[in-house]
């Protein structure tokens, strides 16, 4: 039980810490870069990752000044 307790623990403090879930699908990504014959480094899937959340912000925010609550293609 120690064990669950500290995995909510390390759950909760990532949480409070500001840390972003990664948004992406790491293994749909590096497949899609190797089958264009290049490599991909652990550090760009949370690049792309970050790059998810910009674009999502942004939506939001278009969203918001549109006077609509449900994010559209054309808010992206």
């Amino acid at each position: 039980m120690a064990k669950k307790a500290k995995k909510k623990a390390k759950k909760a403090a990532a949480k409070k810490g500001g840390k972003k879930d990664v948004l992406v699908v790491a293994s749909k990504v590096k497949a899609y870069v190797r089958s264009k014959g290049f490599m991909c480094s652990g550090d760009a899937i949370q690049g792309l990752s970050d790059c998810v959340y910009s674009c999502l912000d942004k939506a939001m925010t278009r969203t918001s000044a549109n006077r609509r609550s449900t994010v559209k293609p054309q808010d992206l």
